[in-house]
């Protein structure tokens, strides 16, 4: 944990990089801060995951619309002002990645935190993580 799940119309594909907006994203959100300026989300545990809709339908359908959603998914126990930088920094890169196109296309773009609460299993094996252990 932290996972960014990316869902987004098929029809971006041709248009934009979304291996260069995952990484893009990842960076952002190792740049995320708490209140006493410690890193919220381990590196070797931030994953960004991309996924295209073959299928959609947005808005009137009356035009080629494109639609980008980011849901952050991190563990319980942080400030809501962390839920906000978290989501503000996810946002930024997002626009910094898609403001272009849409100079040129319509494109909604929707990022939303949620907070894993209710867990009742969380298990996680790597060897990742110790690559990045101080």
């Amino acid at each position: 944990m932290p996972h960014l799940v990316i869902l987004y119309t098929g029809n971006l594909e041709r248009e934009t990089d979304m291996t260069a907006l995952c990484r893009s994203l990842a960076d952002a959100m190792l740049t995320v801060r708490d209140e006493a300026g410690k890193q919220v989300f381990p590196t070797g545990g931030t994953r960004v995951l991309a996924y295209p809709a073959a299928h959609h339908a947005v808005a009137d359908g009356q035009r080629d619309y494109a639609f980008v959603y980011l849901n952050l998914r991190m563990g319980a126990g942080r400030s809501a002002a962390t839920h906000q930088r978290a989501g503000d920094a996810v946002l930024a890169a997002a626009r910094a990645h898609f403001d272009p196109l849409m100079a040129q296309r319509l494109v909604g773009i929707t990022v939303q935190v949620d907070e894993s609460p209710g867990q009742v299993y969380d298990a996680k094996h790597s060897n990742i993580h110790p690559l990045f252990q101080k």
